[in-house]
């Protein structure tokens, strides 16, 4: 295949739209937190650090915990382009929303809904249309495309928290949020045009597998009772007084519960009343096995919004030949590396390959797991400084995000090309969705993991650091010792179904 006939003419136009909806996502990401913390006073809402991070845990877990229903929703009625199309809509309410909030709760509540609800719906039905634009033995081709829509998702990172940032810190908050409204729509104006063109007859409603009776009658009774299970886990918990509701803190655990229980059930539900033969079903168990390992990474990656975030604006020295670079610049450094290391990766996986070489998703999803426990180890020390009441070099930082990144490209893109091609393929979307559940409960600990971080105070850092480096590492050298038996099981001595190769994808 040359190297042009790898790029369908519908690729730019995803890239784009996922572009754009990345810009609002991140640019939300980088001044949510700030927003909160700020004083009434100055245009934010005033809360505490610990409720703070729990919010901007919650939402992000919502956020992604959605992209399962969404999945259901196109896999079901809609099709994914019709998805999209309804998502997007809902996300710019959402950021309207939210710039016309100033300190009012109910209105900046509604906006942070609406933005989930779309995005939920928008984010797993556009990979989907991504890897619908291949043949399925294509993977050569596939991988080449979804590498470059990973670069859409970068540079729109990078767009949302310069300029969502910049405008939210300097300018105000509803700037921020209004920049995030404006490039959202510019995303669908261009989805819609390329629905008449290049991706005309792409995303439709996939036609509805026969059953019999028997399969429907399974089908219904495994999930009300999964169902049932929710519910009344729930229920205890909260009966017992184990989570409190009348906290942020404590509705995020409350959220952390659920959104465990539904990946659980959801995963339950697709492998005893799916329909699945004998190979189907290894392969979800592979898939279940990728879904921990990247709730463990997220935990970590996504303190980028929360810890980190906070440990940029209180704790380290800022001032760039007379300018005051804003904390939520720091944000930046991930997509930014991301676009220089993408290349230098897809290198390495080429020329592994032209060598016969065979690295297993396993052994790269324990890679990561170790990197990213290490970027927060180097953050040890800099954290025993900033006891002293000095503020520490933004080198600490940039070593940490560095690190991150490099732990991103093994996971995440492989992760997302991996979903796509071994989940059943009447679940696609669902299966993308699935994969989008591990990034909320990863967003979700993150939350709750930072919600005892106190600045002011920062004696509970190295301990919280320690922390998330010892699980991380730990985890990822557990998987890496079992990623050869892993493979062989999953494949019955064959080669691993998930190990890839060629260029990386997200």
């Amino acid at each position: 295949m040359s190297r042009f006939a790898r790029y369908p003419a519908g690729l730019p136009s995803l890239f784009l739209v996922e572009m754009w909806e990345r810009f609002s996502f991140y640019g939300m990401r980088a001044i949510l937190v700030l927003y909160l913390v700020d004083a009434v006073a100055t245009g934010g809402m005033g809360l505490e650090t610990p409720a703070a991070v729990a919010i901007y845990g919650i939402y992000s877990a919502a956020v992604y915990i959605l992209a399962l229903p969404g999945g259901w929703v196109a896999d079901r009625f809609w099709g994914a382009r019709k998805a999209i199309i309804v998502g997007a809509v809902v996300i710019i309410i959402g950021h309207i929303l939210l710039a016309l909030s100033g300190s009012t709760a109910s209105i900046f509540l509604a906006g942070l809904c609406c933005i989930a609800v779309g995005t939920g719906l928008l984010k797993p039905n556009i990979s989907t249309m991504v890897g619908e634009l291949y043949d399925k033995d294509d993977v050569g081709g596939r991988d080449a495309g979804f590498s470059f829509f990973y670069m859409g998702i970068n540079v729109g990172a990078i767009l949302g928290g310069f300029v969502a940032g910049y405008l939210g810190e300097v300018w105000g908050w509803h700037w921020g949020f209004g920049a995030a409204a404006l490039a959202m729509t510019l995303g669908l104006i261009n989805f819609i045009y390329a629905g008449q063109r290049s991706l005309r007859g792409k995303g439709e409603r996939p036609p509805p597998k026969e059953v019999d009776a028997a399969t429907r009658h399974r089908d219904h009774m495994v999930s009300l009772g999964v169902t049932g299970a929710v519910v009344a886990l729930l229920v205890l918990l909260i009966g017992t007084g184990v989570i409190d509701v009348r906290s942020a803190e404590g509705v995020a655990q409350a959220t952390g519960v659920l959104i465990v229980t539904i990946a659980v059930a959801f995963f339950l539900n697709i492998f005893i009343a799916g329909d699945l033969d004998g190979s189907e079903k290894k392969r979800m168990i592979v898939l279940a096995i990728l879904f921990v390992a990247a709730a463990v990474f997220w935990s970590r990656f996504e303190q980028a919004g929360s810890s980190l975030s906070i440990f940029a604006a209180d704790l380290t020295r800022r001032d760039l030949v007379g300018f005051e670079v804003p904390a939520s610049w720091f944000q930046n450094l991930n997509p930014a590396f991301i676009i220089l290391l993408t290349p230098l990766f897809a290198a390495f996986w080429t020329w592994a390959q032209d060598r016969g070489w065979e690295i297993s998703v396993f052994v790269k999803f324990g890679l990561a797991l170790v990197l990213v426990g290490l970027g927060f180890w180097i953050l040890v020390p800099a954290a025993k400084i900033a006891m002293t009441g000095a503020k520490v070099s933004a080198l600490f930082l940039i070593a940490t995000f560095f690190i991150h990144t490099c732990a991103e490209l093994l996971l995440s893109p492989v992760g997302l090309s991996t979903f796509s091609r071994l989940a059943p393929e009447r679940f696609a979307s669902q299966m993308m969705g699935f994969w989008f559940v591990a990034a909320s409960l990863g967003n979700l600990l993150a939350g709750l993991l930072a919600a005892g971080m106190d600045t002011e105070t920062p004696s509970a850092l190295p301990g919280l650091f320690n922390q998330l480096f010892y699980g991380s590492a730990i985890a990822g050298v557990v998987l890496i010792a079992l990623s050869w038996p892993l493979s062989r099981w999953a494949m019955a001595g064959k080669a691993a179904p998930a190990e890839t190769a060629g260029t990386e994808v997200r």
